[in-house]
């Protein structure tokens, strides 16, 4: 019975954090995976659990048999398979308000969807004491026993934390990774009754995966969302991608599906946005020809919009393009284009990439800003010296920052902490977005420069219209400085508290995302 019940243990604590890991999937797919989002799910899964504790102990007091237990288990193992069942129609309802921002759907299709794990999370809690309530025959030994059957819990919760990240989610998806865990956790509880009650009772409750099953079936391959002009949707290990037709231009869209991460048109390379923005960087300094402009690199390459704009513009230059998702490159490679031979695609963390890369760049373009999205090891000094090291003498970072209306607080702390490396900033508004490119060069530039290649540039017939265009929308919409404040570090960079602040007062305030 003794190794039977550890494997219970084991099982259950695995499928509870399969569980947890899990439920940030399926709600991240339409709220995001900020930490916000993460904060409360794992604030109320350590209540349920809590909640689990408590009644289970009462629970095995007051019916201390191995039979008790796997019914328990086994209604546990039931409602964590049925959760994405349950919480598929108001997922794709909260999609839908989230498409115009509606904030009241949005906010009850959140907790709704959060109260859905209360049964599943809270019977599994319960489990752990009632083991330990079922070994315990020798009150001498009860310390003993408890820290034997909590480490096999936590060892199990420890696989779980792996399994649905590392294998599941990216395979079989959010909801076969319920399904599946929901299952086999089903049938160690059957086996338990059977094994320690009596057949009969596990015969009473053999309706359960048999249910499961019929479920699975009926609902299989449906959507997750069912967005305007939708035509593909998966999962990968970090991100669920959606991509959107609309009008003949491919949309790429990841997690809530808020921002537009790339844009595909066979027709056409000028899109608006901040795409374009980053090729206009090297005219700051005085006298620059596109001739000028020999290697380019590209953090947050995403579908490739920026490095088939690149391309059209300078020629084949050898572009390096760092992404961290390997499925977004898959993607793009299907929907967006993405198949320049003068591309090198390099999959991985871009700060870690790009310091390992042996070029030196003329563009350095950074597309990793987006709130809340923001990795705080790409805002920080260290960071852009690393930049700074890579690029040539006359050389231009250019960053890509997302922001909310009437707040300039991460776009002031990076011009502020770039500003200890690089002798010049130019910062531009991109007109009819959320989105502001903030230029750093190597040497002092100005905006005088820029302006006198513009009108070089305009009169020259051969001058590619693209290129153009993005300058004519630069020189309308640079600003006049920034606010000096808080220069990030890798040791201290408050990014988190910044924009989760911008975020809740964008929301509250029911703004219209149109970030790009």
């Amino acid at each position: 019975m003794k190794k039977y019940l550890l494997f219970t243990v084991f099982a259950s604590g695995m499928t509870t954090l399969a569980a947890e890991l899990a439920a940030g999937r399926l709600i991240g797919n339409v709220f995001g995976t900020s930490n916000l989002v993460w904060a409360s799910i794992i604030g109320l899964i350590l209540i349920y659990l809590t909640l689990g504790y408590f009644l289970g102990g009462k629970w095995a007091d007051a019916n201390p048999t191995p039979g008790a237990m796997y019914r328990v288990l086994a209604w546990g193992a039931f409602t964590v398979g049925l959760v994405p069942y349950i919480a598929g129609p108001v997922l794709r309802s909260a999609a839908t308000a989230f498409e115009a921002l509606s904030v009241g759907i949005m906010a009850g299709s959140f907790v709704t969807v959060l109260i859905l794990f209360i049964v599943p999370i809270t019977l599994l809690g319960a489990i752990s004491p009632f083991a330990i309530r079922l070994s315990v025959d020798d009150a001498s030994k009860a310390g003993q026993i408890s820290g034997q059957i909590y480490a096999i819990s936590t060892l199990g919760s420890f696989i779980g934390t792996f399994i649905p990240t590392l294998i599941t989610i990216p395979t079989i998806g959010t909801t076969k990774t319920f399904l599946a865990f929901g299952l086999f956790l089903l049938f160690v509880a059957l086996a338990g009754l059977g094994i320690f009650a009596s057949k009969s009772e596990m015969i009473k409750l053999i309706w359960m995966p048999i249910v499961l099953a019929v479920i699975a079936v009926l609902f299989a391959g449906q959507a997750l969302k069912n967005n305007k002009g939708q035509v593909y949707e998966t999962e990968s290990a970090y991100n669920y991608i959606q991509v959107q037709e609309l009008n003949g231009f491919m949309l790429l869209r990841l997690n809530e599906g808020q921002g537009v991460h790339s844009i595909y048109h066979p027709d056409t390379m000028q899109y608006g946005g901040p795409w374009e923005q980053f090729l206009v960087g090297p005219y700051f300094y005085a006298n620059r020809r596109p001739q000028d402009v020999k290697r380019m690199a590209i953090v947050g390459l995403a579908a490739g919009t920026a490095a088939r704009q690149a391309t059209e513009v300078y020629g084949e230059i050898p572009i390096d393009g760092f992404e961290l998702d390997p499925k977004i490159v898959e993607v793009g490679e299907t929907y967006f284009g993405l198949d320049l031979p003068n591309l090198n695609i390099h999959i991985g963390d871009g700060r870690l990439n790009l310091e390992r890369s042996p070029y030196k760049y003329d563009i350095v373009a950074v597309d990793a800003y987006r709130p809340p999205y923001i990795p705080p090891h790409m805002t920080t000094r260290e960071f852009f010296t690393i930049i700074a090291s890579h690029l040539t003498e006359n050389g231009v970072l250019t960053i890509n920052v997302g922001s909310v209306p009437g707040d300039r607080r991460l776009i002031d702390g990076l011009a502020t902490t770039m500003a200890t490396i690089f002798p010049s900033i130019h910062i531009m508004d991109i007109p009819g977005s959320l989105n502001t490119m903030i230029y750093a060069t190597m040497q002092e530039t100005t905006r005088e420069n820029f302006r006198e290649n513009l009108v070089a540039f305009s009169i020259n017939s051969s001058s590619n219209p693209l290129l153009i265009h993005a300058m004519n929308a630069t020189d309308a919409n640079l600003v006049d400085g920034y606010a000096t404040t808080t220069v990030f570090t890798d040791d201290l960079a408050p990014i988190e508290w910044i924009v989760n602040d911008m975020v809740v007062s964008f929301v509250l305030n029911g703004e219209v995302d149109i970030l790009k």
